[in-house]
């Protein structure tokens, strides 16, 4: 298993990245000024490390992104979406323990 980086998002690349996934994808919808985002942080680095190559896990800063904020309903930060095949398949809304993460992505894996 590899370890893998976190992308960082933007309205041009999410598509290929996200909805064009052949795997997984946990996207973090977050903002700089969000302090629980920032206590999230370290959770969904250890997702990253644990998946590896698994899954693809990315960022997207609401602040740069409004569109797909706007597009996603994100109402409330942070909010980590779970993808499959191009469709949300799980919402998490706020700081979480990192089990309801790692529960989420392995209902996605089996």
């Amino acid at each position: 298993m590899t370890t893998q980086t976190i992308r960082h998002l933007g309205t041009k690349d999410f598509r290929q990245a996200v909805l064009e996934s052949d795997k997984p994808v946990l996207v973090d919808f977050w903002a700089d000024w969000c302090q629980p985002c920032h206590m999230l942080s370290p959770t969904i680095e250890q997702v990253a490390e644990t998946y590896g190559d698994r899954i693809t896990v990315a960022k997207v800063d609401i602040d740069a992104a409004k569109a797909l904020a706007t597009q996603y309903a994100v109402n409330s930060i942070p909010t980590v979406l779970l993808f499959k095949d191009g469709d949300v398949v799980a919402r998490l809304v706020g700081v979480r323990q990192q089990q309801d993460y790692l529960t989420a992505i392995d209902t996605l894996l089996d």
